[in-house]
């Protein structure tokens, strides 16, 4: 095996024994093969399409299937290997299809011709055959694209699985997936045909937020400024992490009447902000734990049944495997797997267990700042930077994870200076999101933006602020200081490339997959650079001042 996908990439290089987030060797060799077959699959689709010839199901299948190769989602290899056998399905039925319309479909690259071995221990050993997701044959700098690419697709994939969810999809899509994913193979293509691959990949994902955006406002209304208290009350409990305000929804009707109180772990804790579902639904009740990678303590002591959604899954623990499920895209050997109306099984299971025996008040944090509440007060935000009452905005957000470097962004906030604001997003904020910074003329000086799937709100924010004052995004007093561990991270981060924003700190580290050829064409086209040994320096430098207040 080997894998350099995630932040947490062995020795800064990739993991090559056993994946740190503890996949096993053998579904990871599977999911490369998976999205080997996936790139069969592609070359068979866009020559389909230039026939004319369609597939309704292809584009879905190829976006859950990106999703399902995504850090911390599948750790199932009966189900990887399924869907390797579905892909080569898919592939050899559009083929035939295709063919029979007059398209000639390219025959040259193996994974057009690819047969899954029948056992999932075959398939495995395949990996060995067949080489890496991207191509080997081309030099460093390229493959180094070509898998930002892929691992940027998979970020797509799984904003689609979500705004499919929802009933939003967008055809051109999945075309582009594939139109991305086949171009591996095409030796024409070089290092600046990569460079414009891997940037419209961040245009592509931009639409595909827009997409989700849509469908969980037109679902659950615009998020509103809502308490969510972090403690508990007495009564059986159910814990739902991840991020499907679907399977939220899904779960809080299958809860609904039977005295078993919902509560948020993760990135569901925005949530709490959906007018469609706090005033709904009166056992949604509270935030329990903090970021994924802290599940196993706050697991464990979650005397309940635990739901577990898209991606964030680590290995579960004996103390709690026995009550931990898991849907949509999250499986994991010998862990229950339920599609959405059998959500009563959790609900039984809860009721079995003891749930909490005391009241705890465990104080309350703050969120619902999406577009539609900042923009609401956008008068009163421009009247105090053109005051001097606000100096500077800083997006402090992105992923949280286990390797040392990332209390960096706790000092980042906590020594912010009084009259800055902070907006965060997604899990990275679980390393201040109880801080209290105060206020500037009633505004919070911390807004929380929402999920990393809220990415497109705070885009919209920056641009309409942008517009409000007449210059450029990059013209603004804003920053950003980004931490990253997965796909969608990287998704994200090429479509704020693709945006042509600039001057993006990231952190703790940059990807192992970059090569530092990539990296100078990243820091003389964008200035992306790392983020420093200290966040005051880094604070200083933002500012311009040589001591931070």
């Amino acid at each position: 095996m080997f894998c350099n996908q995630c932040e947490q990439a062995s020795k800064g290089f990739g993991c090559d024994v056993r994946s740190v987030c503890g996949k096993a060797p053998e579904v990871a060799d599977l999911q490369d093969m998976l999205i080997h077959t996936l790139r069969g699959l592609s070359i068979v689709a866009v020559a389909a399409a230039e026939a004319g010839v369609t597939d309704a199901a292809v584009g879905p299948f190829t976006a859950d299937a990106l999703f399902t190769t995504l850090t911390n989602v599948d750790f199932d290899p009966v189900s990887v290997a399924a869907k390797i056998d579905e892909a080569a399905r898919l592939r050899d039925s559009l083929k035939a299809r295709a063919e029979a319309a007059g398209a000639t479909v390219p025959t040259n690259d193996p994974a057009v011709t690819y047969a899954p071995a029948p056992t999932i221990e075959g398939k495995a050993a395949q990996r060995g055959e067949f080489g890496f997701v991207s191509d080997a044959r081309r030099d460093e700098d390229v493959q180094s694209l070509q898998q930002t690419t892929i691992f940027g697709l998979k970020g797509v994939g799984a904003y689609a699985y979500h705004a499919r969810e929802l009933g939003q999809e967008d055809p051109e899509v999945y075309a582009f997936m594939h139109k991305a994913l086949a171009a591996v193979s095409d030796q024409s293509i070089d290092l600046n045909g990569w460079v414009g691959l891997t940037l419209e990949t961040g245009k592509v994902n931009y639409r595909v937020m827009e997409l989700l955006d849509a469908g969980n406002t037109g679902r659950y209304g615009h998020p509103k400024p809502t308490k969510v208290p972090l403690g508990h009350r007495p009564g059986k409990a159910v814990l739902i992490s991840g991020h499907d305000l679907g399977d939220l929804e899904a779960l809080l009707k299958a809860t609904q009447g039977t005295g078993v109180d919902v509560y948020t772990h993760g990135e569901m804790l925005p949530t709490h902000a959906y007018p469609e579902l706090k005033d709904t639904y009166a056992n949604f009740f509270g935030h329990y734990g903090t970021a994924w990678q802290n599940q196993h303590k706050e697991f464990a002591a979650f005397p309940g049944a635990i739901l577990m959604t898209t991606n964030c899954l680590m290995p579960p623990k004996d103390e709690y495997k026995d009550r931990i499920f898991t849907t949509g895209p999250v499986q994991f050997p010998d862990v229950k797997h339920l599609e959405r109306d059998q959500y009563a099984e959790v609900v039984a299971r809860a009721q079995e267990l003891p749930g909490f025996t005391d009241e705890v008040a465990g104080g309350e944090v703050l969120v619902g700042f999406g577009r539609n509440t900042v923009l609401g007060v956008a008068p009163q935000v421009i009247d105090a930077v053109k005051s001097g009452a606000i100096k500077h905005f800083f997006l402090v957000g992105g992923c949280d994870g286990a390797k040392p470097g990332r209390n960096y962004y706790t000092d980042f906030v906590e020594k912010s200076p009084k009259d800055t604001i902070v907006l965060t997003l997604a899990c990275g904020k679980f390393r201040f999101f109880d801080k209290q910074i105060g206020e500037i003329g009633g505004i919070p000086r911390l807004l929380d933006v929402g999920q990393c799937n809220d990415a497109y709100s705070a885009i919209q924010i920056a641009v309409a602020l942008a517009d409000a004052f007449g210059v450029g995004v990059n013209d603004l007093p804003l920053s950003m200081i980004l931490s990253w561990y997965e796909q969608k991270a990287v998704s994200i981060l090429l479509t704020l490339l693709w945006l042509g924003i600039k001057d993006i700190r990231l952190g703790p580290t940059l990807p192992a997959f970059i090569t530092p050829n990539v990296l100078q064409v990243l820091v003389d086209n964008f200035d992306i650079k790392p983020i420093g040994e200290s966040a005051e320096a880094d604070l200083a430098a933002i500012l311009g001042e040589e001591v931070v207040a």
